[in-house]
């Protein structure tokens, strides 16, 4: 009967395979190897430090998923939140810029407006020659600001085809020379900044015989 080979315990161990067991080990924790020395079950060591003591996986907690989603939910909410709050201060911006612009553009044209009388009597002294010296000066200065700054204009002129829309007839009368209702003679000239009709021009109308 043949003898059985030779085991371990009767060749001793290598000197080679023992100094790199030895090297290995000396990373090994000093508490993974005094389980290992005293008989732990194999395997133990190589457990997660993030297992639950009942032996279930952080990330299989059904708490922490909960936490986890309440989270998530909460940040969705916050982002939502300043979401809104960005619209709503930039709607504010918006609606105080429109605003100034157009309290500045109603108080100009009160401003214009009630300096419109004046360019009447302008006009008047200057169909009367009266117009003269300074006073003509300072008067074209007025009328150049008015024009250039405020977009101020004047209409209304003889012949032009009567407009209800920006003319007012105080009077009217027939003529053989027009072939539709004609301005025949302006009695008050109108008034127009920019797009807005401030005042309608008054005059005498003529309309086709």
């Amino acid at each position: 009967m043949t003898a059985a080979g030779p085991t371990p315990e009767d060749e001793g161990i290598d000197p080679e395979l023992q100094a790199a067991v030895e090297s290995a080990f000396e990373e090994v924790p000093d508490d993974v190897r005094e389980g290992l020395a005293q008989g732990a079950p194999e395997g133990a060591a190589g457990q997660s430090d993030a297992a639950s003591p009942s032996g279930e996986a952080a990330g299989d907690d059904p708490l922490a998923q909960a936490q986890a989603a309440q989270a998530a939910d909460d940040l969705a909410r916050a982002r939502a939140d300043l979401y809104n709050l960005q619209q709503e201060y930039q709607g504010f911006v918006r609606r105080s810029r429109e605003g100034a612009a157009s309290h500045r553009e109603a108080g100009a044209a009160g401003v214009v407006e009630a300096l419109i009388p004046v360019l009447d009597e302008v006009e008047l002294a200057r169909q009367h020659g009266d117009l003269t010296g300074t006073f003509e000066t300072t008067a074209g200065k007025l009328e150049s600001i008015l024009r250039d700054k405020f977009s101020l204009e004047r209409f209304g002129a003889v012949g032009e085809v009567f407009d209800p829309t920006v003319h007012e007839a105080l009077m009217a009368t027939e003529s053989s020379e027009v072939t539709e209702p004609t301005i025949a003679a302006v009695l008050q000239p109108g008034s127009r900044l920019g797009e807005r009709v401030g005042r309608a021009a008054r005059v005498q109308g003529a309309n086709p015989a």
